[in-house]
């Protein structure tokens, strides 16, 4: 496969909220299996958010690219001695085909190169494949719990209650 990794750049954004929505929530996600349709309404996030989490000395976006064509995005944020992972996004056509573990690996050396301690992040609680997911590529469970709120409704509102659970991997 050839492809490359690289942090994204506001001339991106309009595709990468394209993506992050196509793959997260409405019709479109149902074609992937980490789907959110069911769980939570609303758009996962639009063009000001993506733009300001690019231009966000903190973050970084990396995104893959296939052929020229964007296909999957990671967000890394640095939180002390963590790094937090954060809206993994593969194109809902192409998931399962390993482009999801190429970012998170992304991510994982990213954060050594950054000296992180360990990779953070939550997923919400009742997503058990992906947490199986993430468990068979090292991440524990910390038991640590937080709350599902979105500081807007236009990025989420919940069809069921919902919380997230934190889940960590020493690096």
């Amino acid at each position: 496969m050839d492809y490359k990794i690289e942090p994204a750049t506001p001339a991106d954004v309009a595709v990468l909220n394209k993506l992050v929505n196509s793959a997260y929530r409405g019709e479109s996600s149902r074609k992937g299996w980490a789907t959110e349709a069911d769980l939570i309404e609303g758009t996962r996030i639009d063009e000001a958010a993506m733009l300001d989490l690019i231009n966000d000395n903190n973050t970084t976006v990396l995104k893959y690219v296939e052929r020229g064509e964007i296909l999957g995005c990671v967000e890394l944020r640095i939180e002390g001695d963590s790094l937090y992972l954060g809206m993994l996004t593969v194109n809902p056509e192409l998931q399962a085909r390993g482009i999801g573990k190429i970012l998170m690996f992304a991510g994982e050396d990213f954060a050594r190169k950054k000296g992180c301690k360990k990779v953070r992040m939550t997923v919400v609680s009742v997503r058990d494949k992906l947490i199986g997911w993430y468990e068979r590529h090292g991440y524990v469970l910390t038991g640590e719990r937080k709350p599902f709120k979105m500081p807007d409704e236009r990025f989420g509102i919940p069809r069921q209650p919902l919380e997230f659970v934190v889940m960590e991997k020493k690096l």
